[in-house]
């Protein structure tokens, strides 16, 4: 299958073509919102870093997030005394080929003013991003993770593993596909490292892991909730072997951090979490966050898989809902895409819902809207953390 995507100066394509509005520091977040809240029907989003203090995590991902393949325009707004480097993320962006302008509300006037200045920019920027040129995609261009959230005892034997064999799909048609999070395969060092395509990944696999293991044990917390155990859910092994799921069969080709692209087709495992010592606290606070470092990675959409029931989106690139549980979709249908639970039913086979949400991947890159981006959903969250780069053994050869 075929589809038009949107051509960027760069090469990339995308499947979406956004405007961002971008605040650099919470003191300027309402004066941003103001200004996307009044371009909503011309796919206006508001993203940001509520920080104050300079981080190059939080640098690197809005940089890539910003020069992400969806996103046709850039509209950053700065208080103006806050560590982001904006001049340097406005070269960047400009360097891609897309229109971008800052506003600092210190030397603008103030909020009134901002949100005018911030008004006439859009007004230009959403007639010059119709003139983005659209050409031919295919599936093997595509850049698809998955995250889960809300999961319940229905999650890994039913949506967690009918996305293991979507990626099965994917993956065969030379697409990219991205999986995580390492704080949720404790216990699976072995069995996840055996699939890796060299000794050397198979070593970083495990090691990923390891560290995760030694860093929920620092914070006394790990990736398991109270909604978790009510959805019936007993141990964070339990969770693991449900998480791993969406990962399919297929060898692992590499393992790669937030704002790492990989540029060959292959499965891949995210590290998510912090290298070093947890002075940033929990490594992710909401799966909004798993999210964010996905699409900065370069995820053109997003498969969520849930089985108590999950309504959030994203901006910049959509979300496909997938629900385990067919009781959670009776109830919450509107904010699903994909019906997993009817394998616990008999009316479907593992294979055979793997298969749905493979076609559905292809729709949603060909433009059809998935259910959180018709409810308004554009969920977004950046915090602090640190990271070393990846080393050559946790790369394809």
């Amino acid at each position: 299958m075929k589809w038009k995507g949107y051509l960027r100066k760069d090469g990339r394509k995308g499947i979406r073509n956004q405007i961002v509005v971008v605040y650099l520091v919470e003191c300027a977040h309402h004066v941003a919102r103001e200004i996307s809240g009044r371009f909503k029907e011309n796919a206006a989003q508001l993203i940001g870093f509520a920080g104050c203090y300079p981080n190059a995590y939080a640098d690197r991902i809005m940089n890539a997030l910003c020069t992400h393949p969806n996103v046709g325009a850039v509209l950053l707004v700065s208080l103006g005394c806050e560590s982001f480097n904006r001049k340097r993320l406005a070269e960047n962006v400009a360097a891609s080929g897309r229109p971008v302008h800052t506003i600092v509300i210190q030397d603008a006037g103030g909020t009134r003013k901002a949100i005018e200045e911030g008004e006439r920019w859009l007004r230009l920027a959403v007639d010059i991003v119709k003139l983005v040129p659209r050409v031919s995609m295919s599936v093997d261009e595509l850049v698809v993770g998955t995250v889960c959230g809300g999961s319940d005892a229905t999650s890994g034997i039913t949506a967690n593993p009918a996305v293991g064999s979507a990626f099965n799909r994917l993956v065969a048609n030379k697409g990219i596909a991205i999986f995580e999070e390492t704080g949720e395969m404790i216990g699976l060092e072995k069995i996840m490292s055996s699939r890796a395509v060299s000794p050397e990944l198979a070593v970083e696999l495990r090691a990923s892991v390891e560290k995760a293991a030694r860093y929920y044990t620092l914070m006394g917390h790990g990736s398991f909730a109270p909604g978790n155990a009510d959805g019936g859910l007993t141990t964070i092994e339990e969770k693991s072997m449900g998480a791993y799921c969406k990962s399919g069969d297929l060898p692992i080709s590499g393992l790669i951090k937030p704002g790492d692209r990989p540029l060959k087709p292959g499965l891949y495992l995210m590290d998510v979490v912090s290298d070093g010592d947890p002075k940033f606290g929990f490594p992710n606070i909401n799966d909004n966050a798993e999210i964010v470092e996905m699409i900065a990675s370069g995820c053109h959409l997003i498969l969520f898989t849930t089985g108590r029931g999950s309504v959030v989106g994203s901006a910049i690139s959509p979300v496909i809902k997938i629900c385990a549980n067919p009781q959670t979709y009776q109830r919450m249908a509107e904010d699903m895409d994909i019906d997993a639970g009817c394998i616990l039913n008999g009316v479907a086979t593992i294979d055979e819902v793997g298969d749905e949400i493979y076609e559905d991947i292809l729709a949603v890159a060909a433009g059809k809207q998935t259910c959180s981006e018709q409810l308004g959903h554009q969920e977004f969250v950046l915090t602090y953390k640190t990271f070393n780069p990846i080393g050559p053994s946790c790369l394809p050869i």
